[in-house]
């Protein structure tokens, strides 16, 4: 798994990256109440806004990490939002994406740099 410096997390399964939030960034989130996901065969660019969360602190936007196209996104995030809180690293994924270029998640950080930024 790799980690951004937004708290996202990717985790690369055959050819396509899912995408979620850190128990980090739910923590600090507080209860998630609402969240709007990206339309399936959305081309994004990295840095591009891609879902949009609300919870009982504040809004956030979880960004596209990498190029890419969306190609599944979790519904069950639209019915149970607190599934964010509840297991952020598993089945609260946000979007799975087909990347441009895989080679790009090598600039990211493994768990251990990640732990060391949130310390």
């Amino acid at each position: 798994m790799k980690y951004t410096e937004d708290h996202e997390w990717l985790r690369v399964e055959d050819d396509l990256v899912v995408v979620g939030i850190t128990e980090h960034a739910s923590t600090q989130l507080g209860d998630v109440v609402f969240v709007e996901l990206p339309e399936e065969g959305t081309k994004v660019a990295k840095g591009d806004d891609a879902v949009v969360i609300e919870s009982v602190k504040a809004a956030s936007d979880i960004l596209a990490p990498v190029d890419g196209e969306i190609v599944a996104v979790n519904e069950e995030l639209v019915d149970k939002p607190a599934l964010v809180n509840e297991d952020p690293l598993g089945a609260a994924w946000f979007f799975k994406m087909k990347v441009e270029d895989m080679e790009a998640l090598d600039a990211f950080m493994d768990e251990d740099a990640y732990k060391e930024l949130i310390d």
